[in-house]
């Protein structure tokens, strides 16, 4: 149910990402929290496509992090959402990149970043929660932002009448994935080739896609680690960032791109191709033929802009949390149901 009389919100953003692969991912949903803090953008779902317990942990930890749970000296109030996991799949290794600072423990002893995701049950269904969080949605108020393989949007895209939904309700697809025009196989791609050809041949809004080669040519730097994000002594982004590589390095912002464009798409940042089709070949490759009516473009490296770009990564990324007052809000006002729980666990 819509109502328009009290306003649409700030745009909500449907993440789907890698959590526990790199960096990048890390720094890409820090900047979703620096939208969600400067009021550009709302948060309204995450999942994780790694099948890891650990990744949704810390995503989930991240979460708790940002709504003021583990400093309140920065008077945040905010809201912990459900974290969606796919189950099947070999669970990979998971790496220090989130293994560090969920084991962090401060002088008592006590875990830094809590969460509570310790059993498949504290995770949601992902169709289930995605299909929640795009019908809580204004329409056409709504960026679903994609920064790993395209395994849960694919999976979701089998749910009856999903299309039809999506189409009511998103602007665009904001995705990391491939080289453009076209160039080498990519890690996204490549991770689930054939969920990457089901979501360029069905995803029903247009698609804006960033290429590898965006984020090669602009790295995050460490130096921002080291003085941006020091307004708290704790940060689970900082100590993700120290533990995936030895200081100081500087990092390629493959995911970054893919969130800034979808939080500011006016912001002048890239180029666009013009429309065309993208579409995945059988080793990987991603091929793009212009059409006029093509739902597909590319994102376009403007060397003069590229200062501008790293200067509003470093802005978002270390944003602080907003500081809100809690709130009740009107009873007829639109929140996001929370999706159903998973089933019991079979006893054995």
């Amino acid at each position: 149910m819509q109502f328009g009389a009290q306003g649409k919100p700030p745009v909500g953003i449907i993440l789907d990402a890698d959590i526990g692969a790199g960096i990048d991912d890390i720094l890409a949903l820090a900047m979703v929290f620096g939208l969600e803090a400067k009021r550009e953008a709302r948060l309204v779902s995450i999942s994780v496509s790694r099948p890891s317990l650990k990744s949704a942990a810390f995503a989930e930890a991240v979460g708790r992090f940002y709504s003021g749970a583990v400093s309140g000296a920065f008077g945040a109030v905010g809201r912990t959402l459900p974290v969606g996991l796919r189950l099947d799949g070999k669970a990979p290794e998971d790496l220090p990149v989130i293994t560090t600072p969920l084991s962090k423990r401060n002088e008592k002893g006590e875990v830094v970043y809590a969460h509570g995701i310790a059993k498949e049950n504290d995770t949601a269904e992902i169709p289930a929660l995605i299909r929640n969080a795009l019908t809580s949605q204004h329409d056409q108020n709504c960026v679903v932002v994609l920064t790993g393989p395209a395994t849960n949007l694919a999976d979701a895209l089998a749910i009856p009448g999903i299309t039809e939904l999506i189409s009511k309700k998103v602007r665009f697809l904001s995705m990391m994935g491939g080289a453009y025009p076209d160039g080498k196989p990519e890690f996204n791609i490549k991770a689930n080739i054939a969920a990457a050809k089901k979501l360029f041949a069905e995803w029903p809004t247009p698609i804006i896609a960033s290429g590898v080669e965006i984020g090669d040519a602009l790295l995050f730097p460490a130096s921002s680690i080291e003085s941006d994000f020091a307004w708290a002594p704790n940060h689970p982004v900082v100590d993700a960032y120290r533990a995936y590589q030895p200081m100081p390095y500087d990092t390629p912002s493959w995911d970054l791109s893919a969130v800034l464009y979808a939080g500011r798409p006016q912001g002048n940042y890239f180029k666009l191709s013009d429309p065309g089709r993208i579409t995945v070949l059988d080793d990987g490759r991603t091929k793009f033929a212009p059409a006029a009516d093509g739902k597909h473009r590319y994102l376009i490296l403007d060397p003069a802009q590229k200062e501008n770009i790293i200067k509003a990564y470093i802005e978002l990324a270390s944003e602080k949390p907003a500081v809100r007052q809690p709130r009740r809000r009107p009873q007829q006002q639109q929140v996001t149901p929370p999706p159903p729980p998973r089933p019991p666990e079979a006893k054995p």
